[in-house]
């Protein structure tokens, strides 16, 4: 028996980029997804888009909430899946096949995870994130930099706990630290999961996102060991763009 996924969808006021998410949950070839939508109450269109496909929807509520995390909690209490995919809208699950791939990856994975492919305003790709997925993938991994994106990773539900609303740029990054910590196997696709568009609010406010990401990270590793690591990904960060300049130049 195939295992039940919970595709989860949270939106508010975007009426350019709801669609084309959508679709790319609902064309999915794997036959048991469950789609749940979340809307802040939007007033943009968003609701008369969605209305379009809501006769195919597991789950569709649109109300006011308390912000992105609390809106992606509301999605995690309806869930019903063995297992839970958070798909927000402007992004995309990759491919109509892909579900299917990484579920025949391994059996019965507590978190399956990939690649992702970049995305700008225009829907042009610019590539592989600069932080590329690790061959293995443990909580540990995360303490050089998020380098899984949110969208390109299956966790098994019964260990997804709600996220942490004290953190309102980056709970993404404690919750799935937690997750990972509690996690028996953890499968790499070995494949590209999510095409991702670049923005978002941990980037419209990156001060405030890199300070919970320091706090985040203290908790888990501690904070002498924080500081160290932060050294090392500065020094990465600035080898990077240096090359990256030089390519250009």
């Amino acid at each position: 028996m195939q295992p039940k996924l919970s595709v989860i969808t949270i939106v508010y006021n975007n009426v350019r980029d709801i669609e084309r998410t959508m679709l790319s949950v609902l064309n999915q070839s794997y036959p048991e997804i469950e789609y749940i939508l979340v809307d802040g109450n939007s007033t943009d269109g968003t609701k008369e888009v969605i209305d379009k496909y809501s006769h195919r929807l597991g789950h569709y509520i649109s109300e006011k909430d308390k912000g992105i995390y609390d809106a992606m909690n509301k999605g995690l209490a309806l869930a019903t899946g063995d297992y839970v995919l958070f798909m927000n809208s402007g992004d995309e699950i990759y491919g109509p096949e892909t579900v299917s791939k990484v579920v025949d990856t391994a059996p019965g994975a507590d978190i399956y995870y990939g690649e992702t492919e970049m995305y700008n305003d225009s829907w042009e790709s610019l590539g592989q994130r600069r932080h590329h997925a690790p061959k293995k993938f443990s909580w540990r991994s995360f303490k050089y930099g998020m380098n899984i994106s949110h969208q390109a990773i299956y966790v098994k539900r019964s260990l997804a706990r709600p996220y942490d609303l004290q953190y309102k740029y980056s709970a993404d990054i404690d919750w799935i630290i937690s997750i990972a910590k509690k996690a028996s196997s953890i499968v790499n696709t070995h494949q590209y999961v999510a095409k991702y568009l670049v923005g978002g609010v941990s980037k419209q406010k990156h001060l405030a996102s890199l300070k919970e990401r320091f706090h985040i990270f203290t908790k888990y590793y501690g904070f002498v060991p924080n500081v160290i690591n932060h050294c090392w990904i500065a020094l990465k960060l600035a080898g990077y763009y240096i090359r990256h300049k030089k390519t250009n130049d």
